[in-house]
C-alpha cells in the first residue's frame, strides 16, 4: 500500500476527531485530496475495503436477534419507504433529466434504478455513527439496524434476480447444515481462549465459514458473514468476541471511506446531479420519520432513527454498477452517485452528533406525527416510587444493585436497554425494566428531575454515559450522579462534565481485591493477622 495513503488518511481522520468529528468524514475528504493528486485505489484498498464490510456485518450479526425482523416497523416499513421513494424519487429525476439534457437516452427504467439505489442507507456509516454515540443498543439503534439488514437483503434478492445467476443447489444443503452445526461454531467459540484465538476464531467464521461458503454456493459474501454472525450472536462469548474484533474491523473500514472518495471522479455535470440528489436527502429522511410513527413509535425514536438513516449507500453504488453493465444507465451517473454519497456522509456527521440537541426544541411538533397506542418496547412506567436508579444492568451494574438494593430495600430500580438483558433479569425477580438514560422522553414522562436521589451511569462505552450525562444537564436533574470509566482520560473527560463522583473500574479494581483477600485473610487465619497488625514494623 502507498505510505501517502496511510499519511493523509491518518492526517485527515485526525483533524476531523480533533474538530469533534467522526474520523471516517476525515477519511472521506482524504479519498477526494488523494484523488486529486492522481492517487488511485486499486485492487488492495478494494480489498482491504471488502473486508471492512464483511467483518462489519458479522458483527451486527453477533448482535442482531431474527425475531427482531419480523416486526411491522422493521419489515413493512423499510418495504414501503423504498416503494414511496421509488415513486417519488424516479419521476423528479426524469423530469430534471429531460429539462437539463440535450440527449434522449435517458428513459424511465434509468430513473427508477437510480431511484432503487438512492432508497438504501449506508449500513457502513449508520454503524459507526450508533457506535461512536453510544447509541448501538437504543430502540432506535435497533430500529435502525433492522431497517438496514432489511434493506441489505432487498438489495441482495435484486442483485440475484438481475444477474440471472441463481445460487447453487447446494444452498437447500448448505443453510441447514449450518443451522444444524450451531453447536460446534459454539464449541470452537468456547475452546478458543480470550486472546488472539478469539479474534483469529472470528476471522476464521466471518472470513472463511461465512463469506467463502456463501461465494461458493452462489450467495453474496457479506449476506454469509451475516449469517454465521446471527448464528453465533446466541453465545456467551459472542460480546466478547465482537470487542476482539472491533478495532480490526475499524481499521479495514478506513479502506472503505477512502474507496469512496477515490472513485468520486469530479466532473461539473457530476457535481450538479450529485447537488440536486442531495437535495432528495430531507425528503428521504422526513419520509422515514412520518412512516416510523405510524408503527407506533415515539416521535424521538423515529427521528434518531431517521436521522442514522439519512445517508446514501455503497450498495446503491452496487445496484447502479449492475445496471450500468447491463445498459440500462450511462457510467457517469457512477460518478454523481459516488459524489452524492460522499456528501451525505459530510452531512450526516454532524447531524448525528446533533440529533438529539436539534430534537429538543421541535420536539412538541414532532410529537404532533405519533400515533395513538404504545409500542411494546416502549417507556417503562416508575410505579414504586424508587429513588435510586441504575443504567446499564452489566456485571458492573448488576453488582451495583445488589449492594444499593441490600442497603436501600425497595428504593433501587434497574434500567437497561438490551430487551434480551432485561428479560434476564426480570426471571430472577430483579427490579429491572427497559429504558434508555440517553432518552430525553424518559426524563420528560417517567422520571422527572425530582423523582430521583441518585442515577448510577454503568453503561459499557465511555460515549453512552457522556450522552446520557448531557441529557440529565439538559433536563437540570438535581440528584447526585455516579458515573464509571475504565481509563483514566475518560475518568478525567467525566469530571470535567460536572459529575458528582467519577470511578475508575480499573485502578479500584485492585483496591477492592486487596479489600477481600485482607478479609479472607483475617478470617483464615486470625492469629497471624493480629499479630501483625500489633507489630507492623517487625514485618517491613
Amino acid at each position: 500500500m502507498d505510505f501517502v495513503l496511510l499519511a493523509i488518511a491518518f492526517v485527515f481522520g485526525l483533524l476531523s476527531q480533533q474538530l469533534r468529528l467522526p474520523p471516517l468524514v476525515g477519511f472521506l475528504l482524504a479519498g477526494f485530496v488523494l484523488q486529486l493528486m492522481g492517487k488511485e485505489g486499486g485492487e488492495t484498498i478494494a480489498a482491504v475495503s471488502d473486508l471492512g464490510v464483511t467483518l462489519l456485518l458479522f458483527s451486527i450479526g453477533l448482535k442482531l436477534r431474527p425475531r427482531n425482523l419480523l416486526r411491522p416497523e422493521i419489515w413493512s416499513g423499510t418495504s414501503l419507504h423504498s416503494i414511496l421513494l421509488i415513486l417519488l424519487f424516479a419521476p423528479l429525476i426524469y423530469g430534471v433529466a429531460w429539462l437539463v439534457s440535450s440527449t434522449t437516452d435517458f428513459d424511465w427504467r434509468m430513473a427508477a434504478l437510480l431511484a432503487f439505489s438512492l432508497s438504501f442507507s449506508s449500513t457502513v456509516f449508520a454503524i459507526k455513527a450508533l457506535t461512536e454515540n453510544g447509541d448501538l443498543g437504543s430502540m432506535h439503534g435497533r430500529v435502525s439496524i433492522g431497517i438496514l439488514v432489511m434493506q441489505d437483503i432487498i438489495a441482495v434478492l435484486f442483485l440475484t434476480a438481475s444477474t440471472g445467476k441463481m445460487p447453487s443447489p447446494w444452498v437447500l444443503v448448505a443453510i441447514p447444515a449450518l443451522i444444524f452445526a450451531r453447536p460446534l461454531l459454539g464449541w470452537l467459540l468456547s475452546r478458543s481462549g480470550h486472546g488472539e484465538m478469539l479474534a483469529l476464531c472470528g476471522l476464521f467464521l466471518a472470513l472463511v465459514v461465512g463469506a467463502k461458503g456463501f461465494d461458493v454456493i452462489g450467495l453474496k459474501a457479506d449476506l454469509g458473514a451475516l449469517f454465521i454472525g446471527i448464528l453465533v450472536g446466541y453465545h456467551p462469548r459472542a460480546s466478547e468476541l465482537r470487542k476482539s474484533l472491533n478495532h480490526i474491523t475499524d481499521l479495514f473500514l478506513v479502506g472503505f471511506f477512502l474507496q469512496i472518495g477515490l472513485e468520486g471522479s469530479l466532473s461539473w455535470n457530476g457535481f450538479f446531479w450529485a447537488l440536486f440528489l442531495l437535495l432528495l436527502l430531507p425528503i428521504k429522511t422526513l419520509g422515514l420519520f412520518a412512516l416510523l410513527t405510524r408503527f407506533r413509535l415515539r416521535a424521538r425514536t423515529s427521528w434518531m432513527a431517521a436521522i442514522s438513516l439519512s445517508t446514501y449507500s455503497e450498495f446503491g453504488l452496487i445496484v447502479l454498477s449492475l445496471g450500468v453493465a447491463k445498459g440500462w444507465a450511462g457510467s457517469e451517473w457512477i460518478v454523481a452517485l459516488a459524489l452524492v454519497l460522499s456528501l451525505s456522509f459530510l452531512v450526516a456527521a454532524p447531524l448525528n452528533r446533533r440529533a438529539e440537541w436539534l430534537y429538543d426544541p421541535i420536539s412538541d411538533f414532532l410529537k404532533r406525527w405519533e400515533t395513538k397506542g404504545r409500542h411494546r418496547d416502549d417507556l417503562p412506567v416508575i410505579e414504586n416510587g424508587e429513588r435510586i436508579a441504575i443504567f446499564g444492568m452489566g456485571r458492573v451494574g448488576m453488582a451495583v444493585y445488589h449492594v444499593l438494593e441490600q442497603r436501600f430495600p425497595g428504593q433501587v430500580i434497574g434500567f437497561d436497554r438490551d430487551p434480551a438483558s432485561v428479560e434476564e433479569h426480570q426471571e430472577e425477580e430483579r427490579n429491572v425494566k427497559l429504558a434508555d438514560a440517553t432518552d430525553s422522553d424518559f426524563w420528560e414522562r417517567v422520571c422527572p428531575a425530582d423523582d430521583l436521589d441518585l442515577a448510577v451511569l454503568a453503561m459499557p462505552t465511555h460515549s453512552a454515559n457522556v450522552h446520557a450525562i448531557e441529557t440529565l444537564k439538559r433536563h437540570e436533574f438535581h440528584g447526585v450522579v455516579a458515573v464509571c470509566g475504565t481509563f483514566p482520560e475518560e475518568v478525567r473527560h467525566l469530571r470535567k462534565l460536572g459529575v458528582d463522583t467519577a470511578f475508575n473500574l480499573y485502578s479500584r479494581a485492585g483496591a477492592g481485591f486487596a479489600n477481600h483477600v485482607v478479609s479472607v485473610f483475617g478470617q483464615q487465619r486470625p492469629d497471624l493477622a493480629m499479630q501483625w497488625n500489633e507489630e507492623p514494623d517487625s514485618k517491613s
